[in-house]
Protein backbone atom coordinates (compact mmCIF):
# COMPACT_ATOMS: atom_id res chain seq x y z
CA UNK A 1 0.00 0.00 0.00
CA UNK A 2 2.84 2.36 0.93
CA UNK A 3 3.44 4.27 -2.42
CA UNK A 4 5.90 6.73 -3.73
CA UNK A 5 5.97 8.59 -7.14
CA UNK A 6 8.64 11.16 -7.72
CA UNK A 7 8.47 13.49 -10.55
CA UNK A 8 9.90 15.99 -12.07
CA UNK A 9 13.03 14.92 -13.96
CA UNK A 10 14.41 16.36 -16.84
CA UNK A 11 16.89 17.85 -18.88
CA UNK A 12 18.92 20.82 -17.96
CA UNK A 13 21.91 22.69 -18.53
CA UNK A 14 24.59 23.13 -16.21
CA UNK A 15 24.22 25.66 -14.06
CA UNK A 16 20.32 25.01 -14.32
CA UNK A 17 17.67 24.06 -12.01
CA UNK A 18 14.98 21.43 -11.87
CA UNK A 19 12.67 20.75 -8.74
CA UNK A 20 11.73 17.13 -7.54
CA UNK A 21 8.74 15.88 -5.85
CA UNK A 22 7.57 12.39 -4.34
CA UNK A 23 4.23 11.97 -3.73
CA UNK A 24 3.71 9.52 -0.46
CA UNK A 25 0.51 7.56 0.34
CA UNK A 26 0.00 4.32 2.37
CA UNK A 27 1.57 5.46 5.59
CA UNK A 28 1.56 8.28 8.42
CA UNK A 29 3.73 10.71 6.40
CA UNK A 30 4.22 13.26 9.03
CA UNK A 31 5.53 10.43 11.58
CA UNK A 32 8.61 9.45 9.52
CA UNK A 33 11.96 11.09 7.69
CA UNK A 34 12.45 10.96 4.45
CA UNK A 35 15.48 10.72 1.83
CA UNK A 36 16.31 11.48 -1.62
CA UNK A 37 19.14 8.92 -3.39
CA UNK A 38 20.47 8.74 -6.42
CA UNK A 39 22.05 6.24 -8.68
CA UNK A 40 24.03 6.92 -11.84
CA UNK A 41 24.88 4.39 -14.69
CA UNK A 42 27.61 1.78 -13.33
CA UNK A 43 27.86 2.80 -9.73
CA UNK A 44 25.36 2.69 -6.56
CA UNK A 45 22.67 4.36 -4.71
CA UNK A 46 24.51 7.63 -3.25
CA UNK A 47 22.28 9.25 -0.46
CA UNK A 48 21.75 13.00 -1.45
CA UNK A 49 19.17 14.22 1.44
CA UNK A 50 17.67 13.60 4.13
CA UNK A 51 14.22 15.74 6.44
CA UNK A 52 13.44 14.38 9.60
CA UNK A 53 9.52 13.71 9.76
CA UNK A 54 8.39 17.19 10.87
CA UNK A 55 10.63 18.71 8.40
CA UNK A 56 12.83 20.50 11.28
CA UNK A 57 16.22 19.12 10.65
CA UNK A 58 18.00 18.89 6.88
CA UNK A 59 20.67 16.94 6.16
CA UNK A 60 23.16 16.78 2.71
CA UNK A 61 25.64 14.70 1.49
CA UNK A 62 29.09 17.20 0.74
CA UNK A 63 28.39 16.88 -3.19
CA UNK A 64 25.22 19.04 -3.03
CA UNK A 65 25.22 20.64 0.04
CA UNK A 66 24.57 24.32 -1.11
CA UNK A 67 23.00 23.69 -4.04
CA UNK A 68 20.52 21.89 -3.04
CA UNK A 69 17.27 22.00 -0.91
CA UNK A 70 15.22 19.72 0.50
CA UNK A 71 11.40 20.50 2.27
CA UNK A 72 8.21 18.71 3.11
CA UNK A 73 4.43 19.69 3.18
CA UNK A 74 3.47 17.33 5.61
CA UNK A 75 -0.19 18.12 4.63
CA UNK A 76 -0.03 17.20 0.99
CA UNK A 77 1.90 14.50 1.65
CA UNK A 78 5.14 15.90 -0.35
CA UNK A 79 8.86 16.13 0.07
CA UNK A 80 10.28 18.13 -2.41
CA UNK A 81 14.01 18.65 -3.93
CA UNK A 82 14.68 22.31 -5.43
CA UNK A 83 17.84 21.53 -7.85
CA UNK A 84 20.24 24.31 -8.33
CA UNK A 85 23.27 25.28 -10.02
CA UNK A 86 23.39 21.78 -11.43
CA UNK A 87 25.84 19.83 -12.49
CA UNK A 88 27.06 17.12 -15.21
CA UNK A 89 27.77 14.59 -12.21
CA UNK A 90 24.36 15.14 -11.04
CA UNK A 91 23.11 13.25 -13.75
CA UNK A 92 21.44 9.84 -12.35
CA UNK A 93 18.26 8.68 -11.49
CA UNK A 94 16.77 9.81 -8.40
CA UNK A 95 14.93 7.94 -5.66
CA UNK A 96 12.53 9.14 -3.31
CA UNK A 97 12.67 6.63 0.26
CA UNK A 98 10.74 6.60 4.01
CA UNK A 99 12.99 6.15 6.78
CA UNK A 100 11.85 2.81 8.48
CA UNK A 101 11.70 3.81 11.70
CA UNK A 102 9.18 6.39 13.43
CA UNK A 103 9.84 9.74 14.52
CA UNK A 104 13.69 9.34 14.53
CA UNK A 105 16.42 9.89 11.78
CA UNK A 106 20.07 8.76 12.21
CA UNK A 107 22.20 7.07 9.99
CA UNK A 108 20.08 8.84 7.28
CA UNK A 109 22.78 8.08 5.09
CA UNK A 110 22.66 4.42 5.14
CA UNK A 111 20.59 3.21 2.77
CA UNK A 112 19.66 -0.10 4.85
CA UNK A 113 17.45 2.46 6.99
CA UNK A 114 15.01 2.97 4.48
CA UNK A 115 12.33 -0.02 3.43
CA UNK A 116 10.09 1.67 0.77
CA UNK A 117 11.25 3.21 -2.57
CA UNK A 118 10.10 4.99 -4.86
CA UNK A 119 10.33 3.87 -9.26
CA UNK A 120 12.88 6.97 -9.52
CA UNK A 121 12.75 10.05 -11.55
CA UNK A 122 15.74 10.57 -14.07
CA UNK A 123 17.64 13.41 -14.19
CA UNK A 124 20.26 14.48 -17.04
CA UNK A 125 22.16 17.48 -16.86
CA UNK A 126 24.24 18.61 -20.22
CA UNK A 127 27.62 20.24 -20.27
Amino acid sequence: QVQLVESGGGLAQSGGSLSLSCAASGFGFGNFGMSWARRAPGKGFEWVSGISSDGTTTYYSDSVKGRFTISRDNAKHTVYLQMSNLKPEDTARYFCAKYRLKRYFADYDKMNEYDYWGQGTQVTVSL
